[in-house]
């Protein structure tokens, strides 16, 4: 359920944002839950109690997996990222993929860093379509009242070090 509640919130932001462009009056949250395809991102981040600081008022630049994406992860990861006692390790994974400031896709450049709001950086990649450590970004520019979201087709995880 937690997961299904993510993944709707993700892709509620991406898929509302060329919507809101005008008014841009949802926040990152609520774009994710509307869009209804980031039903596991907005129960993750539920569970990581997140959703208060992505309805901040930011601006904040997500690059939100997709339901898919997450359904991709080997079996049983999901489930136990979503349990209490692995809280510190799902926040870890999830503000990996934030980072600060409002950034759109023609602020990107190949081979660019960018600093996620976890410290460790990833890696831009715009040869042949915007990837972000690998992740291929499908949706872009999704704008909402507090950032931008970039929907990609897999989750990006942080190095564990």
């Amino acid at each position: 359920m937690l997961r299904r509640t993510y993944l709707a919130l993700t892709a509620a932001t991406f898929i509302a944002g060329p919507a809101l462009a005008g008014g841009h009056s949802k926040d990152i949250v609520d774009t994710a839950v509307d869009a209804g395809t980031f039903e596991t991102l907005v129960a993750a981040v539920q569970a990581a109690d997140l959703v208060e600081t992505l309805k901040g008022e930011g601006p904040f630049t997500v690059f939100a997996p997709t339901d898919e994406a997450f359904a991709a992860l080997p079996e049983g990861t999901v489930e136990d990222l979503l349990k209490p006692e692995n809280k510190d390790q799902l926040t870890a994974i999830l503000t990996y993929h934030v980072v600060p400031g409002k950034v759109m896709s023609g602020d990107l450049s190949d081979g660019m860093m960018a600093e996620t709001v976890n410290g460790q950086e990833i890696t831009i990649g715009t040869e042949g379509g915007v990837t972000v450590d690998g992740a291929n970004v499908v949706n872009a520019d999704i704008e909402a009242s507090n950032g931008v979201i970039h929907v990609i087709d897999g989750v990006i995880m942080p190095s564990t070090d």
